[in-house]
């Protein structure tokens, strides 16, 4: 079967990403921060208790005086907390991202939405005030217009600063999406409260999935359904063909205002691409109608999906005609298996069997651009899962999902020992070198730590900052008190892989081959290469002393070593859990 015409933007082609969680990266002004009416409608809906913004270098499990009595358990008192990041706080660490090697920035939501995850919009076509230089002059903008009629919209204080923002990441060489959250919406959403109010009168009655109307349930409300029953995130009305035209419209509507927002054409000033959240809850003629409308605006647009699901029920979505890629999900579970020796331990030759799967899913040109992840907002911290490799295995992933949690009694919150700091930067070096598009967790690379939603989802750790000792966690009365600080190292061997990554094209763009998978002493080593330039990486993971000289590269020279060294005669002598990168010699 012939590859399908190139349909993947070629800038996308290999490149690191940097996933930004806006309310926790950088707090850059105190003048904006949400006060407790803010995130009204978001969980847990309490709007009684005392509030401030918190401390961003306090310690995230001990209470603050202002928390003592709030009567809340301490995941709910996580969840009410806003520490203040915002768009200034982004535009201030643009010499941090280009000093690691970015190349390409993904947001969580930043749209207008009660809660710290802002995944439950209020609007789609707006920037969260709170972001933003002035909240009060912004709502007050946003009040003036007709939600749905794209000739009434304002653009705010917020909206101006993230198009700022856009252009500084721009000049920087730096691209950008952001997340689509299409499925559903929030209970502030104009949608949802212009429903409730009209009932069946209401212009929108058909925008979202109501299954009782006030006059039909015994209690009195409106239900309409919410995705996975969680009562803040409504979902959007679908049809047979995708999403309704009535949300159909708005969508490609704010579709084309934050790609083209001057309407001239000028695609410098709008963003690159989408994030597109839960896409696998949309039906695909949707889909594919709104690629053709993005690509009308930016042909060299780039759509990613969220599809956390099998290589073969990813496929309907990767053909050309919807997304470009998918958070690679399936590279995480693979790497976390072998590297981290999980309870679904593969051995090197199945490693390979299922990095090949991946890579003959999808057209190839699919695989250069998927993005190859460790971690993210959904998942637990990389050294942390180290730390708990006994209690799952990730590619089960609604098991994982939850015992990957906090709330686990058995899972290991605190500060990864330094075995698991070393197996992360051994995964590191794979996600650095491996064909496709890395991707870090903002955080990662600074070591932060910590299980799933929410403890992923700390504050950044900057290096001029202090911040406070963690202190124990309920569900561990034996563990003590841990320093809590930048990991210069690990920035460092995240910066010095990217740059290796940057200046060696094989490893940005090369084509692929395994060069060994030996299960008895447990090595695995791969070539990349691109005409007559090759660098190839092996990967020790068993518990004996390993020596070697790829074919080939007997006379090459070593670029990285983790624990491994080279003798003059060009064997590689690496020692268990140890890493080697060697370019061939020209």
């Amino acid at each position: 079967m012939s590859e399908p015409t190139q349909f993947v933007p070629d800038w996308a082609k290999g490149i690191v990403w940097y996933q930004i969680f806006p309310e926790r990266f950088r707090r850059g002004r105190t003048d904006n921060d949400p006060v407790l009416e803010d995130q009204r409608g978001s969980w847990p809906h309490d709007q009684s208790a005392p509030y401030q913004t918190h401390p961003w270098t306090s310690d995230w499990y001990t209470r603050q005086p202002y928390e003592k009595e709030n009567g809340l358990n301490l995941s709910d008192t996580l969840q009410r907390r806003r520490y203040g990041g915002d768009l200034q706080g982004v535009l201030d660490r643009l010499d941090y991202l280009s000093e690691l090697g970015i190349q390409g920035v993904y947001f969580n939501p930043l749209f207008e939405a009660p809660s710290s995850h802002k995944y439950d919009a209020a609007t789609w076509h707006h920037i969260d005030p709170n972001f933003g230089p002035d909240p009060d002059g912004d709502r007050k903008l946003i009040a003036s217009e007709t939600p749905d009629d794209p000739e009434t919209w304002v653009w705010t204080s917020a909206d101006k600063l993230f198009l700022e923002l856009v252009r500084k990441f721009h000049e920087r060489g730096i691209y950008v999406i952001i997340d689509g959250v299409f499925n559903h919406m929030g209970l502030n959403s104009w949608v949802y409260e212009d429903l409730v109010k009209n009932q069946r009168n209401s212009r929108f009655s058909d925008w979202m999935k109501v299954e009782q109307w006030a006059d039909e349930n015994p209690g009195g409300n409106t239900v309409i359904r919410t995705w996975e029953g969680y009562k803040e995130l409504p979902e959007i009305m679908q049809d047979r063909s995708g999403i309704r035209p009535g949300p159909r419209k708005y969508i490609f509507d704010i579709t084309r205002r934050w790609m083209d927002p001057a309407g001239d054409g000028d695609l410098s000033k709008g963003i690159d691409g989408w994030r597109l959240d839960v896409a696998f809850c949309i039906k695909h003629p949707f889909w594919k109608k709104w690629r053709k409308h993005v690509r009308s605006i930016n042909k060299e647009a780039f759509l990613l999906a969220e599809v956390i699901d099998t290589p073969k029920k990813q496929k309907s979505y990767l053909k050309g005609d919807e997304f470009d890629a998918v958070m690679n999900y399936n590279f995480a579970f693979a790497v976390s298996e072998f590297f981290i020796k999980d309870r679904k331990q593969v051995k090197p030759t199945e490693l390979d069997e299922k990095l090949e799967e991946l890579r003959s899913a999808y057209p190839y040109q699919v695989a250069e651009v998927m993005h190859n992840l460790l971690g993210s907002h959904d998942t637990d911290r990389a050294a942390s899962r180290v730390m708990n490799a006994h209690l799952f295995t990730m590619r089960r992933w609604s098991d994982y999902y939850e015992k990957a949690k906090m709330v686990n009694p058995g899972y290991k919150t605190g500060k990864p020992d330094e075995h698991a700091r070393h197996i992360h930067r051994l995964m590191v070096v794979f996600q650095m070198t491996y064909l496709g598009a890395p991707v870090i967790y903002y955080g990662d690379e600074a070591g932060m730590w910590g299980p799933n939603d929410p403890c992923n989802r700390k504050p950044m750790l900057w290096p001029e900052l202090d911040y406070e000792d963690e202190q124990v966690f309920p569900n561990e009365p034996k563990r003590t008190t841990e320093e809590v600080g930048f990991d210069r190292g690990m920035f460092e061997h995240h910066k010095s892989l990217i740059q290796l990554r940057r200046s060696n094209p094989e490893l940005e763009r090369g084509l692929y081959r395994t060069i060994v998978a030996d299960n008895i002493n447990s090595v695995f080593g791969f070539e990349r290469y691109l005409g007559d330039e090759a660098v190839a990486v092996i990967f020790n993971t068993g518990k004996k002393v390993y020596e070697c000289c790829p074919e080939g590269f007997a006379e090459g020279r070593m670029l990285f070593a983790m624990r491994a060294e080279q003798s003059d005669n060009g064997i590689c002598t690496i020692e268990p859990n140890g890493a080697v990168i060697i370019k061939k010699q020209a």
